[in-house]
């Protein structure tokens, strides 16, 4: 494991998951809450992603193989995502109910017209 992530397993968790992922997640909700285009959420994606990986290596001795950089990338901007659709079906049943229902975490529909 530490050959293919450059960390432990507790340091990939800790602060890759845990720390990291939960400010994309997080930050996924702020993009959401302010209208701001899906696209967003790719680049602050990757500016978290560039802390994490100096956390990583400046704390905790941590290489950075171009496998683990990805996997890294992968678990922030996935959680990230999440936050970002999660928020953004939320915001758009609640400020548009007579136009849209939701329909999962992560969707919505037009309503019917009857």
């Amino acid at each position: 494991m530490q050959d293919f992530l450059g960390s432990s397993l507790g340091v990939f968790l800790g602060v890759t998951v845990v720390l990291a992922g939960g400010a994309g997640f997080l930050m996924g909700q702020a993009l959401a809450r302010g209208w701001r285009p899906w696209w967003q959420v790719a680049l602050y994606a990757l500016l978290l992603l560039l802390f994490e990986r100096f956390l990583a290596e400046n704390l905790f001795d941590s290489t950075s193989p171009i496998v683990g950089i990805v996997v890294s990338f992968a678990v922030i901007l996935g959680l990230a995502w999440i936050g970002y659709l999660i928020t953004r079906a939320h915001k758009m049943v609640q400020q548009y109910p007579w136009l849209y229902e939701r329909t999962s975490p992560f969707t919505w529909r037009s309503r019917e017209r009857s």
